[in-house]
């Protein structure tokens, strides 16, 4: 039976089922229905996509007056539409998204050359103190991508129309420096003693993960085409995420394999020896996923993630996401000598600069080994 006033049902299969109206034809109604494993999560989904509807039932793409064009809304649907053809898919989406969930509900119909600098700045401490579906604020990193819309269809509207608009590039967010969860020498061998314990396709992609820096989308886009056993290098040139779309007014999800997000992601990562080994020992089909074997069945980042946690725990590490191993291949490089030049590279940055800020941190034994190079200054008499 479902909760009074809700749309909710538990199926025999156990799962629940939530369902909305889509529209009317013919007098008709049209109903859209989702589906999860909890209730929870299904009154969240249903709460979003009718939040989405209310939204999409005001677009217009049709501009019907001169004052129409200075609705932010249509400025904004303008902006997107001109960024398409130069714009990956999974940019567009993301742009779209945060129009629809933060800019649009909050600015209604307001014309654009009527937001001041002083709403601007409003809006972004709110969305910090009390944004997001829990209302406890969201991420500066977050926030910093919307204001980064908001600036972006600002100087779009300066340029193509005839507007009094205020300046707003000098309003800023300000970012705490996080720190990056590195694995120790010791957790590091832990790891690798576990993979290699329990080695399978997935746990191999971790081990090459670990001692490439490969990104999360990237080993789970790879395939065994992608791999030069005869001149041992992994070229990288796709990755893996799941992206929302829009289909007949109802939010879902799909997985999007696309080229990465910069050319200088674009590479050839050579393999240790000690990891080609094992590489050769495994190896597949060339059209098959390189985490699967299979041509048609795939690893996704959600499920690679929930996997590395349990891997992470059996094998007694404290808590770590993926991401650490890219972190943690970094530091390593960083500890046996590398040039940062060749470093950037296998990475895949576009500069030194973002290398040496965001990847390499040294590790507690790197900075003991350094401060005892005092000790040379003593001499036993």
């Amino acid at each position: 039976m479902p909760r009074r006033g809700e749309n909710i049902y538990k199926r025999k299969d156990g799962r629940w089922e939530g369902r909305y109206i889509k529209g009317h034809i013919d007098g008709k109604t049209q109903y859209g229905y989702i589906y999860s494993k909890t209730y929870k999560d299904v009154k969240n989904k249903l709460m979003d996509i009718e939040k989405t509807l209310k939204i999409q039932s005001k677009e217009n793409f049709q501009i019907k007056s001169i004052s129409d064009k200075k609705i932010l809304k249509s400025v904004s649907i303008e902006w997107l539409e001109s960024l398409k053809p130069s714009l990956k898919e999974s940019s567009i989406i993301k742009y779209r998204n945060i129009l629809m969930t933060y800019i649009l509900p909050h600015f209604e119909e307001k014309t654009i050359d009527s937001i001041s600098r002083d709403d601007i700045i409003k809006f972004s401490n709110e969305l910090l103190l009390s944004g997001g579906r829990k209302g406890t604020g969201l991420a500066p990193k977050t926030v910093i991508s919307i204001m980064f819309v908001i600036k972006s269809i600002f100087k779009y509207a300066s340029i193509i129309g005839d507007y009094d608009i205020t300046h707003i590039s000098e309003v800023t967010v300000k970012q705490s420096q996080k720190q990056m969860r590195i694995l120790s020498m010791t957790e590091q061998r832990n790891l690798s003693d576990y993979l290699l314990s329990n080695l399978s396709l997935i746990n191999l992609g971790i081990l090459v993960c670990l001692y490439t820096g490969m990104r999360i989308g990237e080993i789970c886009a790879l395939k065994w085409a992608d791999i030069s056993f005869d001149e041992q290098y992994i070229f990288v040139h796709q990755t893996m995420q799941r992206i929302q779309i829009y289909e007949e007014k109802e939010q879902k999800t799909k997985i999007l394999i696309s080229t990465p997000k910069s050319n200088c992601s674009v590479r050839k990562i050579p393999i240790p020896d000690a990891i080609f080994g094992f590489i050769v020992s495994a190896k597949c089909k060339s059209n098959t996923y390189f985490l699967t074997g299979y041509k048609d069945v795939y690893v996704e980042p959600r499920t690679m993630q929930n996997h590395f946690k349990t891997v992470i725990k059996n094998s007694g590490i404290k808590k770590a996401n993926f991401h650490s191993l890219r972190h943690t291949f970094s530091t390593r490089c960083i500890e046996l000598g590398f040039d940062v030049k060749s470093l950037s590279e296998i990475l895949g940055h576009t500069s030194i600069n973002i290398t040496m800020d965001r990847y390499v941190h040294p590790s507690m034994e790197l900075k003991q080994k350094n401060m005892n190079m005092f000790s040379e200054l003593f001499s036993v008499k």
